[in-house]
C-alpha cells in the first residue's frame, strides 16, 4: 500500500515551507503566481491531489450576495490577456464572437475577464450570480484551480489542464493535419518540415504529431532522421515579423539542403515563411510550398493564397456554450472532449514536386 503524500513532502521537493505549501493549496493570499505553480506542479508529480480526500477547501461565498439559480443568467467568459490572446485577435476573438452570439440566442449575458491574477480573481465577481465558466485559450492551472473550488460549472476552449476535471472543445487538430500532410506527400513532397513551437499550446502539439504520424506512415520520417535532414523547426513569436528573421537565418543555413515543403503550425507561421523564402529569391509554391492553419481573415488574401485548414472558430465559441448550459443541467455526467472537424482548403502556396 502506497503511502499517503504530505504537504511536508511537497515542501521538501521544493525547499520551502509546509506553511506556503498550504497556503497555495487553499487559495489563501500572499503566495506568488509563480510559487503557487511550483507548488501545484509538485503536488501533482507526486501525487497530492490523486488521493481520496487530498484536495483543497472550497472558497465560502458566503460574503457575496446569494442569488436564486432561477435568476443566474450570465456567463463568466475568462480570456486571460496573455500574447496574443485578446478579444481582437483574428483567432480568439472569432472564438469569442461564437460565444456570444450564441448566449444571446439563448437569452444570457457575459460577463469577460481577462484578470491573470489569482489573488484578484474571486474578490471583483458574484460568483454566486453566474451560470457558469467558458474558459478560452490557455489559462493557469492555479487560476482553474480557484474556479474549481468556487464550484462553477466550466468548459474549456482550445485547452485542457491535466489536474483540472472538465469538459473541452477542440478543433480536431491531429486529424486534419494529419490529411494536410498525407496530401502533400501524396502529390510528390518527400522532404517536408513542421515550423512552430509545440510547446507553445495544447493545439500546436497535436498539430505537430498529426504531421508526424502521417510522415511515420508514409516512410518518411526515419529516412529523413538518417540523412540528418530537420524535420522541426521551433519558432518562437505571435505575428508575422516575429517569424521573418528565424525562418531567413535557418534557409539560409541550409543553402541547397531546402525540404520541398514548410509544414507551419498556424497562418502567421506561414505569412512568416513566404516572407523569409520571397526575401533571399526563392518562390512560393515553385521553389518551395508552404501550408497554414487556422484559415485566418487574410489567408485568401495573401499572395500566393494560402493553402491552409479553415478551423470553425465560431462554432467552437457556440459549441463551448452548449456544452456548457448541458454541464448545468447534469452535473454528474462523465466530462466529454469535443473534437469539430476542420476542412482543408488547397490554394496556391502548395503544389506539386
Amino acid at each position: 500500500m502506497s503511502k499517503k503524500v504530505t504537504m511536508q513532502q511537497i515542501a521538501d521537493s521544493l525547499g520551502v515551507s509546509k506553511f506556503v505549501v498550504s497556503k497555495a493549496l487553499s487559495g489563501k493570499e500572499g503566495v506568488s503566481d509563480s510559487t503557487r505553480d511550483r507548488v501545484i506542479g509538485a503536488a501533482t508529480q507526486l501525487g497530492y491531489f490523486a488521493q481520496t480526500n487530498a484536495y483543497m477547501k472550497s472558497i465560502k461565498l458566503d460574503q457575496h450576495p446569494e442569488v436564486p439559480k432561477g435568476k443566474r443568467q450570465s456567463v463568466l467568459v475568462l480570456m486571460p490577456n496573455i500574447r496574443f490572446q485578446t478579444k481582437d485577435s483574428v483567432y480568439w476573438g472569432r472564438i469569442l464572437d461564437g460565444i456570444s452570439e450564441k448566449l444571446e440566442a439563448e437569452g444570457r449575458g457575459m460577463v469577460i475577464v481577462s484578470e491573470q491574477s489569482v489573488d484578484h480573481f474571486v474578490h471583483f465577481l458574484n460568483p454566486n450570480g453566474l451560470l457558469g465558466l467558458i474558459g478560452v485559450g490557455e489559462i493557469s492551472t492555479s487560476l482553474l484551480l480557484e474556479v474549481h473550488r468556487i464550484g462553477l460549472p466550466m468548459v474549456l476552449v482550445d485547452h485542457e489542464d491535466p489536474l483540472i476535471p472538465s469538459d473541452t472543445v477542440f478543433a480536431n487538430n491531429f486529424e486534419s493535419m494529419y490529411r494536410l500532410t498525407k496530401h502533400l506527400i501524396g502529390i510528390g513532397h518527400r522532404k517536408l518540415t513542421f515550423i512552430g513551437d509545440t510547446n507553445y499550446s495544447r493545439s500546436f502539439y497535436d498539430r505537430y504529431l498529426g504531421f508526424r504520424s502521417a510522415m511515420e506512415e508514409a516512410g518518411i520520417w526515419d529516412a529523413m532522421r538518417d540523412a540528418k535532414e530537420e524535420v522541426l523547426l521551433p519558432v518562437h513569436g505571435h505575428n508575422q515579423d516575429d517569424f521573418v528573421e528565424p525562418i531567413k537565418g535557418w534557409i539560409l543555413k541550409r543553402g541547397k539542403a531546402l525540404p520541398t515543403g514548410l509544414v507551419c503550425a498556424n497562418d502567421m507561421i506561414a505569412f512568416g515563411a513566404v516572407r523569409a523564402l520571397r526575401s533571399i529569391g526563392l518562390s512560393v509554391p515553385d521553389n518551395v510550398s508552404v501550408t497554414g492553419f487556422d484559415n485566418i481573415e487574410d489567408a485568401d488574401k495573401w499572395k500566393p493564397e494560402l493553402t491552409t485548414v479553415h478551423v470553425p472558430k465560431e462554432a467552437l465559441g457556440r459549441r463551448a456554450v452548449e456544452l456548457l448550459l448541458k454541464r448545468i443541467g447534469k452535473k454528474d455526467e462523465p466530462k466529454e472532449k469535443v473534437l469539430l472537424a476542420c476542412e482543408l482548403l488547397y490554394r496556391e502556396s502548395s503544389g506539386r514536386i
